[in-house]
This record gives C-alpha cells, sequence and structure tokens, in this order.
C-alpha cells in the first residue's frame, strides 16, 4: 500500500513538473488516501500484534 502511495505521488511529481495541474492534483489525491488507508492498517496491526500477546 505505501509502494503505490509512493508511486502516485512520484507521478503527480512529474505531471507537475511537466504542467499536467489535473493530474496532478488527482494522483496526489489517490497518494494522501492511499498513505491514509496504509497508515490506519499499520496502527491496527500494531494493536492486534499487542491484544494477542497478552
Amino acid at each position: 500500500m505505501l509502494h503505490y502511495a509512493v508511486v502516485f505521488f512520484v507521478i503527480a511529481l512529474v505531471a507537475a513538473l511537466f504542467g499536467f495541474g489535473g493530474i496532478a492534483a488527482g494522483a496526489a489525491d489517490i497518494a494522501q488516501v492511499l498513505f491514509i488507508v496504509f497508515v490506519v492498517m499499520a496502527l491496527v496491526a500494531f494493536f492486534v500484534g499487542l491484544s494477542r500477546r497478552r
């Protein structure tokens, strides 16, 4: 998940560099959503791992 977020972020940077503002904004939005999903899933996995140790 984090890999895809980074890929979309790089796509957004390249698109912005070449002047494609709409594509850059869309790719940046997708990267942001994927990063948030990654963080939520990582936190859930962390807390599940803590609860199983007890």
